[in-house]
């Protein structure tokens, strides 16, 4: 049985909704940390792993050449909320759900001088009792976005960055400003002593091409799940760059230069 890792969150979604279990495949499904540490361990033989800790155990393990979960602008589901300006922030509660996240929020952070107490915590808006922002990802921040707001704007151009008091910054948009580039957040990676077979990559193109060409059924899925409205998950999910296409190797390259880690370009040859 060849075990497949998998976040179940809205956004990864059209890559395996098509994706049936069965004929030798399995899924598991945990938050990115509990994936990449199932990877290194053995635990699951293909993972969709955070792009930060793939860089930093770019020694052992090895990406598919053109699967991301990616994003060119804002991300919607990488949400700083705070109530004090981005400047004044002196105290941070962080998700302990992705060490990618997390270190894109120091990054831009420490670009901008900034040099706040970060502490990892689980919970949602309720911590800003007690800090000046919470780093939410994934379908909490998506839920928790949501319920802030009073209608579903009809257009990109009309979602709020502030309501009721509390700012969202979305981190993925941060970065565009900063480097005009995608910010690469997952990548399928198996470990480099352990090639993928040709049968399976083959077998997730043609579940992304599916998931893509009917992202409406997609969405529809995960919008029940998650119980928020159809549209707002259509507008979230087609935002997402699932190539990892010359502009996303080129994000994940400058994310690798921003935080100190080597990129090696080294990509399965499937």
């Amino acid at each position: 049985m060849y075990i497949l890792g998998v976040p179940r969150y809205a956004n990864t979604a059209p890559l395996y909704h098509f994706l049936e279990e069965g004929d030798g495949v399995a899924f598991r499904y945990g938050v990115p940390t509990e994936l990449n540490r199932w990877l290194l361990e053995g635990s699951v033989d293909l993972s969709l792993v955070s792009s930060y800790f793939y860089l930093e155990n770019a020694d052992r393990l090895r990406p598919l050449p053109d699967f991301s979960v990616a994003d060119l602008g804002p991300v919607y589901s990488v949400n700083l909320f705070h109530r004090k300006p981005w400047s004044e922030l002196r105290r941070i509660a962080l998700t302990t759900e992705s060490a990618t996240s997390v270190r894109l929020l120091q990054y831009l952070l420490e670009a901008d001088g900034l040099k706040p107490q970060c502490t990892p915590e689980q919970g949602g808006l309720e911590l800003l009792e007690r800090y000046d922002g919470v780093l939410l990802i994934g379908d909490r921040a998506i839920t928790t976005y949501f319920g802030l707001l009073s209608i579903i704007p009809e257009s990109v151009h009309q979602v709020p960055t502030q309501v009721e008091g509390i700012r969202i910054t979305d981190l993925s948009m941060r970065w565009f400003e900063q480097t005009r580039l995608p910010f690469v957040f997952a990548v399928w990676a198996t470990r480099k002593t352990a090639p993928p077979p040709p049968e399976i990559v083959r077998r997730l193109r043609a579940a992304r091409s599916l998931g893509l060409g009917n992202l409406a059924a997609v969405a529809g899925t995960e919008a029940q799940r998650l119980q928020v409205p159809e549209r707002l998950m259509q507008h979230y999910l087609w935002n997402f760059r699932y190539h990892l296409e010359a502009p996303d190797r080129l994000g994940l390259q400058a994310f690798a230069q921003a935080v100190g880690l080597p990129y090696p370009d080294d990509y399965w040859d499937v």
